[in-house]
């Protein structure tokens, strides 16, 4: 809008003096016309700009209602809208400059009118682009595809590979919590971000061991712990520490992949509600996670041990670890469908294909447990068949989880990797 008004001042000085050859035939008519053009192109943008709200309220409350709330933060920050709305704003604003501007005594600013006519056009062009991206937006797929990605990219930034060697066990320091002091929340809202490298810096100026007790997605309430320090800098270093740890008032994906998995996990329960009942889309959501899943088999989960320029250790940061995700993969979903086996066989599905990707013995018996919790969840009034095709998927788990991928993969038709 601020560029609108200073482009539309600017093409105003530019035509005071009267135009001749081409500039002159861009605008042949006289300044009542120009007015006249001028008032629609702001009308236009302003009808626009209401239709272009009217879009997104609706968008914002099929969202919330059929998927997930947790989504609509997705929506308010989607580049594509906010350009659109940029586009409608700059072109009402430079109308109304353009209108201010006219003045019979003085030649017609054909420039004016000229960019005034072809933002009307951008206008048009942009509200068409709008309407084909929210209908790509509001299915389900697009929402399921664009968290995955959000998630995936979080767990390749902020969780090492399995195989480095190079992080060191935080057990090595060989703390007693007893001779730390608490460091309490001054604010109460979810962990956004633990900013490390403060951490670190603040704990080597004061010779210090930091280890944080929250994660990016927990939950703080003002006056309980956040970290225990072992030092004795006082205030100066716990001020720095609660600095550390930024608290909002609602969740976000950037450090905290579990977000993705509830919201993932939000869509799948949203689907088996009474009002939507689509074992499909539930099924799907359970895909998108088995993917997460099999790429944190392959990070190092849990706390890590920070280090200093010297190689000190001086800030330990506590992580999810497989169990959480499992548990928060699994765990409502299996539930809302124990009276649905196509449900229960996509996660069972989904642990198939993670108990491929395990690397140790622990990750296995992770897997096991889960098998477990998803098969005992079938509900005991489903017939024989669907009992035994449930069975028939837990034993591929087993049989995956002992390297026996001929069995664990092999079916008749394909039954067991469709839905």
């Amino acid at each position: 809008m601020t560029a609108a008004v200073a482009a539309g001042l600017g093409l105003l000085l530019s035509d005071v003096k009267p135009r001749s050859g081409i500039l002159a035939d861009l605008w042949p008519s006289d300044t009542s016309a120009a007015g006249s053009l001028l008032q629609l192109v702001a009308t236009a943008a302003v009808t626009i700009t209401t239709l272009t709200f009217s879009i997104t309220i609706v968008a914002l409350q099929l969202a919330s209602q059929q998927f997930s709330p947790r989504l609509l933060r997705d929506f308010v920050r989607d580049p594509v809208t906010k350009r659109v709305l940029s586009i409608l704003s700059a072109t009402f604003v430079f109308s109304i400059t353009g209108l201010r501007g006219l003045n019979s005594a003085q030649p017609v600013p054909s420039l004016v009118l000229l960019t005034a006519a072809l933002l009307g056009i951008a206008s048009l062009g942009a509200l068409l682009v709008f309407i084909s991206h929210m209908v790509r937006m509001l299915r389900v797929d697009t929402m399921m595809t664009r968290v995955h990605t959000d998630a995936r990219r979080a767990i390749e930034q902020f969780y090492p590979p399995y195989d480095d060697d190079q992080q060191r066990s935080p057990d090595e320091l060989e703390l007693d919590a007893s001779t730390g002091s608490l460091v309490t929340a001054h604010d109460s809202g979810f962990v956004e971000v633990v900013d490390v490298g403060t951490l670190v810096d603040s704990a080597r100026q004061h010779d210090a061991v930091v280890r944080v007790q929250v994660r990016p997605g927990d939950q703080v309430t003002q006056g309980t712990p956040i970290a225990t320090v072992w030092s004795r800098a006082g205030d100066e270093l716990t001020d720095a520490v609660r600095a550390a740890v930024v608290l909002n008032n609602e969740r976000t994906i950037d450090q905290d992949a579990g977000f993705g998995f509830r919201q993932l996990e939000d869509i799948a329960v949203k689907a088996m509600s009474p009002s939507v009942n689509d074992p499909v889309t539930a099924a799907t959501a359970a895909g998108h996670m088995a993917d997460l899943l099999v790429r944190l088999t392959g990070r190092r989960l849990g706390a890590t041990l920070h280090e200093d320029e010297d190689g000190t250790g001086r800030a330990i940061v506590p992580d999810r670890d497989l169990r959480y995700y499992l548990d928060l993969s699994c765990g409502q979903l299996s539930r809302f469908g124990a009276d649905e086996p196509t449900v229960l066989m996509a996660l069972l599905r989904m642990l198939r294909d993670v108990a491929v990707a395990c690397r140790d013995d622990q990750q296995r018996a992770e897997v096991a447990r889960a098998a477990d919790l998803v098969a005992g969840e079938l509900s005991p009034e489903r017939n024989d068949v669907d009992t035994s095709a449930v069975q028939d998927h837990r034993d591929r788990v087993g049989a995956a989880l002992e390297g026996r991928l001929e069995a664990a993969f092999g079916d008749r038709a394909g039954e067991t990797r469709s839905m």
